[in-house]
């Protein structure tokens, strides 16, 4: 199986102004651990986790005034829809993370995470009614 077989093409995207607790709200909203930062300022695009808040809130920041800018990982591992799961699995593995962004000729086409992996892996491997 292919990472575009197991990836969300609906991302949710958010700026490096937002404040901590408006990227939460939305992320809650949406029910995704993750949102595409897009930054032009500081190299283009970065990712924001709901680890990444929670680092925050646990140093007794303030989320109302935290800025995402200050939190986004812009050191990231970018996947393509065509690797397999097995090479998105071994790239976080490796990294120590749970989200990849998908680019397609270097723009985002989605978010894969280990969730979706492991529920893709679970489906391909389910019994098969008799």
């Amino acid at each position: 199986m292919l990472v575009r077989d197991a990836m969300s093409t609906v991302v949710l995207t958010v700026g490096p102004a937002h404040t901590l607790r408006q990227a939460a709200a939305l992320m809650s909203a949406r029910r995704v651990g993750a949102a595409i930062v897009h930054d032009p300022d500081a190299g283009g695009i970065g990712i924001l986790t709901e680890r990444d808040i929670l680092n925050s809130v646990g140093l007794g920041q303030n989320p109302d005034t935290e800025l995402i800018h200050a939190h986004t990982t812009n050191d990231v591992v970018f996947a393509t829809a065509t690797w397999t799961l097995e090479e998105a699995a071994r790239a976080m593995a490796h990294g120590g993370f749970r989200h990849l962004i998908v680019l397609d000729g270097g723009e985002p086409a989605g978010i894969v995470s280990v969730r979706d992996i492991i529920r893709c892996w679970v489906g391909a491997r389910a019994p098969q009614p008799v």
